[in-house]
């Protein structure tokens, strides 16, 4: 469900081929609509060149009508050009057409948000990443061993709880259902780890769980209030949040998953709870929102250079690419720097370009299996014209 980091192969589902009674939405595999993609009413501060702007709408128009995406949005930020479009439909039972300014549900994008907050905490010297999360959440396997650095590096080798298939039949047979931080830990209590502690990069959500659970447990509030007052509201982000339930402020797509069937069969799953990602993958933001935080990410504009450099320093996934790989709460993919994200209804890619100061968001109301490709069916193709020395092939 929530967005799994592999390099270079492309994010996957979790939960593919469960079978739990579906609700199946009219109309959902109706042929995509092929008008011209709709662009976003603020200006750009500077345009692409017409043949330019051309050639990323054919690219995102090919993404609906050719990877059969339901509704996809596209921006990029650059000294060479803006652009800013969406295409097809946000909803698709009305035929609401897709458009930029909406609400989108971001996933494991919410990992960069947990993390940062994380390393403010320690830049003002309330925490250490050297502290042992047996400091602050009891009954953590080896906890006494793993540290808040491998938390945040995915190198902590403990169990991913969203990975367990009875779980997530439970979560399907009810998906609208409030779960607890701490009833998502207990799915992996007293399991064995999958590595040594800090050996190797294995993607697990409940290690951002447990950072979660520690920054509550180090400020004495809630975690979605800490990233209100140490991410959102510190770079003026006013549309981005950690939701208590399955809350979505109005406008939004609604989003579409094959993850109730197994016939392919898309489910509205708009209105699912997210707090089984909560600390993980539970966020909303906005394209305006994510255009000032992509960069601020990359940068460290919130953080000192002195842990920003230590944030930036990866787990390598390629021998041969010693520089690609997942950092702390980010992964570094042939230089592009930032996140991306799945849950049932919605994927999401965040992407920095340090050498061209560069951003790229990318949104689509699916998660479905060859319909929601972000990668190979959008961002890809835009990296390939845009900055063909840095080719982005992942979520």
């Amino acid at each position: 469900m929530i967005s799994r980091i592999r390099f270079p192969r492309p994010a996957l589902a979790v939960f593919g081929g469960i079978v739990v009674a579906t609700v199946v939405l009219a109309g959902c595999s109706a042929p995509a609509p092929t008008d011209p993609p709709s662009s976003s009413q603020a200006p750009a501060s500077k345009a692409f060149d017409a043949e330019t702007v051309k050639k990323l709408d054919a690219i995102l128009e090919a993404a609906v009508t050719e990877h059969e995406m339901p509704g996809v949005t596209l921006a990029v930020w650059s000294p060479e050009g803006d652009y800013v479009s969406s295409a097809g439909y946000a909803d698709v039972e009305k035929k609401t057409k897709m458009t930029p300014e909406l609400n989108h549900r971001i996933g494991s994008v919410t990992k960069t948000f947990t993390i940062t907050a994380l390393l403010r905490l320690v830049d003002q010297g309330k925490a250490s990443l050297d502290d042992h999360i047996s400091e602050y959440v009891d009954g953590v396997t080896r906890g006494d061993e793993i540290t808040l650095r491998q938390l945040a590096a995915m190198t902590s080798g403990l169990p991913d709880y969203s990975e367990n298939p009875e779980w997530q039949m439970s979560l399907l047979s009810d998906p609208y259902a409030p779960l607890t931080p701490q009833s998502l830990i207990d799915v992996v209590s007293g399991q064995p780890l999958t590595d040594e502690p800090g050996a190797e990069m294995s993607y697990s959500n409940t290690s951002t769980v447990l950072v979660g659970m520690a920054i509550e447990k180090i400020t004495g509030k809630t975690l979605a209030e800490v990233l209100q007052d140490e991410v959102a509201k510190p770079l003026g982000m006013e549309h981005t949040f950690l939701p208590e339930g399955n809350e979505y402020p109005e406008p939004h797509a609604q989003g579409y998953t094959a993850q109730q069937s197994d016939d392919g069969s898309l489910t509205n799953a708009t209105d699912w709870n997210p707090s089984w990602g909560w600390a993980a993958g539970a966020m909303i933001s906005t394209l305006d929102d994510l255009k000032i935080w992509v960069p601020a990410l990359a940068t460290g504009e919130l953080l000192s250079p002195e842990l920003q450099k230590e944030r930036l320093t990866v787990t390598p996934e390629d021998p041969q690419h010693p520089d690609w790989g997942y950092g702390l709460g980010l992964f570094n993919l042939n230089g592009w720097i930032g996140h991306n994200g799945s849950l049932p209804g919605y994927k999401t890619v965040t992407i920095y370009l340090p050498e061209k100061d560069m951003t790229i968001v990318a949104f689509v109301n699916s998660d479905a299996d060859g319909k929601s490709s972000l990668g190979s069916g959008l961002v890809g193709p835009v990296t390939q014209l845009l900055t063909p020395e840095a080719l982005f092939e992942l979520g």
